[in-house]
């Protein structure tokens, strides 16, 4: 970030006024700290040390103004809300219906037995899989 007048720092003046005010305040020392090594603090950090800040009288109105027009700068992050949650897999009724129909008629009939165990589990029927079931429909319901 660079600053037209770099002599003057106004977060490094409300940081020290608020910490000469309330040494025992742990909170405005690790900000200072961090202040000092990284240079600079996130938005939550600034509204953090306003909010404190505020509460000081050896602070004046405008440094307060210009932290607060610094807090408004800098860029807030929104987290998108999460997706829907979809299933992994939806059943094929078309394919539930033929088997259900040829079974009905033929409760032995081995194929479709096993196509119906995989239908039960949940597995996906390819669509090879969904021809031979209609082909079975129509060679053994549609006489």
């Amino acid at each position: 970030m660079q600053r037209k007048k770099p002599d003057v720092d106004v977060i490094l003046d409300i940081l020290e006024a608020t910490l000469a005010a309330k040494p025992a305040s742990t909170f405005t020392a690790s900000l200072l700290q961090q202040y000092r090594e990284r240079g600079g603090l996130s938005k939550k950090q600034l509204e953090g040390l306003y909010n404190k800040a505020s509460k000081v009288p050896a602070v004046t109105e405008t440094k307060l103004a210009t932290l607060e027009a610094i807090i408004l700068k800098k860029h807030t992050r929104h987290r998108s809300p999460l997706p829907q949650a979809t299933p992994l897999f939806t059943k094929d009724e078309e394919a539930g219906n033929l088997i259900n129909a040829i079974l009905e008629k033929y409760p032995q009939h081995k194929r479709v037995l096993f196509f119906k165990a995989n239908y039960d589990n949940n597995k996906p029927i390819s669509v090879t899989e969904k021809e031979e079931l209609k082909r079975f429909h129509k060679l053994l319901i549609e006489k």
